[in-house]
């Protein structure tokens, strides 16, 4: 089971998930992956067309949309479009969780792997004691930033900004 953002960018410019999914089908042809995704309620961009080819393509990689849940605020309110990716996130969760649940009823779902924006969704991995994974698409410098920071704010008493 993987999880990831749906838009324009990550799933057709950047397909990382499509790809780790066929790479996983590859050493591992007796499963079968299941892209869950987000669908915004506002235009995301064109990614019918290019899950469609995917879905052709790998027919063991089956894309499964979680239904359109509204924000609770207009879009436009938001300050950036981030604000609002990690508000889709952390509203679906009961989404996720119904899914992984509907699927669990008739499959076994081996592992949880999601991207890096994904991470609300842990609680509903953990309730559901499905184990969980991060993909993580950047350098492995990037990584090990983020691995840093819990010891730079455990070392420090005033904030990053003054870090020199």
């Amino acid at each position: 089971m993987l999880y990831c953002i749906h838009h324009q960018g990550w799933v057709t410019s950047s397909p990382c998930m499509v790809e780790l999914g066929k790479l996983i089908l590859k050493h591992h042809p007796s499963l079968s992956i299941t892209i869950l995704t987000i669908t915004a309620p506002f235009d995301t961009g064109a990614t019918g067309s290019y899950i469609s080819a995917v879905s052709a393509a790998v027919p063991s990689n089956n894309f499964r949309h979680l239904p359109t849940t509204p924000l609770p605020q207009d879009p436009s309110s938001y300050p950036s479009f981030e604000t609002i990716t990690f508000e889709l996130i952390t509203i679906n969760n009961p989404n996720v969780h119904q899914a992984l649940r509907a699927i669990s009823s008739t499959s076994a779902v081996v592992a949880l792997v999601i991207d890096f924006f994904c991470t609300p969704v842990l609680a509903v991995a953990e309730q559901l004691n499905i184990p969980a994974y991060y993909f993580f698409t950047s350098s492995g410098t990037g990584l090990a930033l983020f691995f840093y920071f819990p010891i730079l704010h455990r070392n420090n008493t005033r904030s990053l900004k003054g870090v020199n």
